[in-house]
């Protein structure tokens, strides 16, 4: 799922091609991708676009007379911009969003049909979509302690809970607990002061760092490479490679379509945690730690 350095970068690509052009047209492919009926789709046509914002991991494409287009990538959609004339990808295009300058395509790989998009309108209909979670990059160690303290998660859930914090996901939450040295099942809670000031930290950097990288990426052209694996990664998607810090293989924990990535050396203390389907599987043959593993 494109999380906060990838939305924000999609948010500054749109800014710069569609601010202050009229929508001509939406072009609405599959029919499950909208989610409202009022207003209906075709109250945006000839509408003139009024700016581009971040919304979580939402995008949300601002018109006149108070139109607000909110637009949910989940985990396989994405937008791609064409110029005039050229062809839209077959059978992944959802919806095309035509303007004189060039159509955006809204796309979504697979079957599963996760990704959506809303038309509604007015602030109050805006703000529904707005689950509360802090903007970290922006936020002081007391804001971000706060919030963190409000409930007692483990820390992956608590970091990709989205009434807490905004726009981090499965990925960035790896990165970030990576670089903060602290396993993903810690308790909120049980932190103390100098692990949630490290915590506060790695988060603000990780976020920052791969904003500035994707939009270096990017280099004033559109985003055509969102994912949630890339090599220049620590631990996510990184199964059995080598820790950059220690070297030890990175270990996993894997839940329903979600995987967690650790370091068990440089977060866990040595520990490798218990996957459910394997600990399961192995019993007494789990390790424990890993110099096991070796």
């Amino acid at each position: 799922m494109p999380e906060l350095p990838d939305v924000v970068v999609y948010v500054e690509s749109l800014e710069a091609r569609i601010a202050g052009q009229r929508l001509e047209q939406v072009r609405l492919l599959n029919p499950f991708l909208l989610r409202t009926a009022t207003p209906p789709l075709a109250a945006v046509d000839g509408k003139r676009v009024t700016g581009v914002q971040r919304l979580g991991k939402r995008i949300v494409i601002a018109l006149e007379t108070d139109l607000f287009l909110v637009l949910h990538l989940m985990i396989a959609g994405r937008l791609r911009w064409l110029e005039l004339g050229a062809k839209p990808p077959a059978r992944i295009t959802l919806a095309l969003f035509e303007f004189a300058t060039g159509m955006l395509a809204f796309t979504e790989a697979g079957t599963k049909r996760r990704a959506s998009l809303h038309v509604v309108q007015g602030g109050d209909a805006l703000a529904a979509f707005d689950m509360g979670g802090l903007e970290t990059i922006d936020a002081d160690l007391a804001a971000f302690a706060e919030r963190l303290r409000r409930e007692n998660h483990t820390l992956k859930r608590a970091l990709t809970d989205p009434r807490l914090f905004s726009g981090i996901g499965n990925a960035y939450s790896d990165e970030i607990l990576h670089r903060a040295r602290l396993s993903p099942i810690a308790l909120t809670q049980k932190l103390d002061d100098e692990e949630i000031a490290r915590l506060h930290v790695a988060a603000r950097a990780v976020l920052a760092e791969w904003t500035a990288r994707l939009r270096a990426e990017a280099a004033g052209g559109f985003p055509h490479k969102v994912t949630a694996f890339r090599p220049q990664m620590a631990a996510h998607g990184k199964f059995g490679q080598p820790c950059p810090v220690c070297a030890a293989p990175i270990q996993r924990i894997v839940y329903a379509e979600n995987e967690t990535n650790y370091c068990a050396r440089c977060q866990t203390g040595g520990t490798v945690l218990a996957d459910r389907a394997l600990s399961r599987l192995l019993k007494a043959s789990w390790p424990r730690s890993i110099d096991e593993l070796g």
